[in-house]
């Protein structure tokens, strides 16, 4: 069963609620009515509900079982107006700036508010709006996992050859959020990534901190940020499977591994590898899936303390439906 049928079996499983902020956008109206349809979720899509009925007409689709809900009218506004507040009160945001915020024309703060207060367990934005202007919205009100500071994002890479991670499938991080991380969210992102791997795959994650240097193989301020993240991630987190710092290939081939790195429990069968650059993951990624054939699978983001996932702004009904299920799986657990 390929990994995207996988998730959308766990998620219908345990039915999470996930909200669509965008029902702006055509192809969340499509979605919304597919994501119920087949099962995957409970969606809540905010809007005008006779407009989105309308625009779900003339669409040629239905919005059957979809929650719809105009944030301007909704029952939880003054509460979720009064908990902004109170968020953002070193900032000095008043009760007016705070419903503008809520009920404009976005709706992107309405859905991470509607995730923080657990009216939806997960959301799903990013057809119309920019990657920015989605996590700020989740930065600011859904915030980030107790001990986390960094949001980052994991691409699952389901390639050809089952000798890799698990079953084809690995882990990379972070490859689409943090340019230049330091050694505490370089943890940060190894520790988020672990907790995806467990989430997504089943397994506990063996994490592989990669660099050019395989355990002082070279000496250089770059590698040296590698050891000192997997210190952290260490205190953070001190049953992780994790080792570095690792070579790829010291990392993935277990003759290479046990040479490189002997009695390492990582070097030679990591699932999740975390690069040290957004240079190395996004070349890296993207090296794997058009050279060699793998599928990648995300962005997903993660280290926040509750779901939101961003799409492309070039992404397809079916697009939206599967970072739903996505969604409703990190919701799960």
């Amino acid at each position: 069963m390929h990994l995207v049928d996988q998730i959308k079996t766990k998620a219908r499983k345990n039915l999470q609620t996930v909200v669509l902020p965008e029902g702006y956008d055509d192809r969340m109206i499509q979605a919304a009515g597919q994501i119920v349809a087949d099962g995957l979720a409970k969606v809540v899509l905010l809007g005008d509900p006779a407009a989105l009925q309308a625009k779900a007409k003339e669409l040629g689709c239905s919005l059957s079982g979809v929650t719809l809900l105009d944030p301007k009218a909704a029952p939880q506004l003054d509460a979720y107006v009064a908990e902004l507040v109170e968020l953002r009160k070193k900032k000095g945001l008043t009760a007016d700036e705070a419903k503008a915020l809520l009920t404009g024309e976005d709706n992107l703060y309405f859905g991470s508010m509607m995730v923080r207060k657990g009216d939806a367990g997960g959301a799903v934005a990013g057809a119309f709006n920019t990657t920015g202007d989605v996590l700020r919205a989740a930065f600011q009100v859904v915030g980030t996992a107790p001990g986390i500071k960094t949001v980052s994002s994991v691409f699952l890479m389901v390639t050809k050859n089952p000798q890799f991670g698990e079953n084809g499938v690995l882990c990379f991080a972070d490859c689409a959020v943090n340019p230049n991380p330091d050694a505490q969210a370089l943890a940060e992102i190894a520790v988020s990534t672990a907790a995806s791997c467990k989430s997504f795959l089943g397994v506990e994650a063996r994490v592989a901190m990669l660099s050019f240097s395989t355990k002082g193989s070279a000496s250089h301020e770059d590698a040296d940020k590698v050891l000192k993240a997997l210190e952290i991630a260490r205190q953070i987190a001190p049953t992780l499977q994790i080792d570095g710092e690792l070579q790829a290939d010291a990392a993935l081939l277990p003759k290479v591994g046990e040479k490189k790195a002997p009695g390492s429990a990582v070097a030679g069968k990591a699932n999740t590898l975390i690069f040290p650059t957004l240079d190395a993951g996004n070349i890296g990624y993207k090296l794997v899936e058009r050279v060699a054939g793998a599928e990648a699978v995300g962005p997903i983001i993660q280290g926040l303390a509750k779901p939101v996932n961003d799409l492309s702004r070039g992404c397809s009904v079916d697009d939206i439906v599967s970072v739903a299920a996505i969604t409703a799986v990190q919701a799960q657990g």
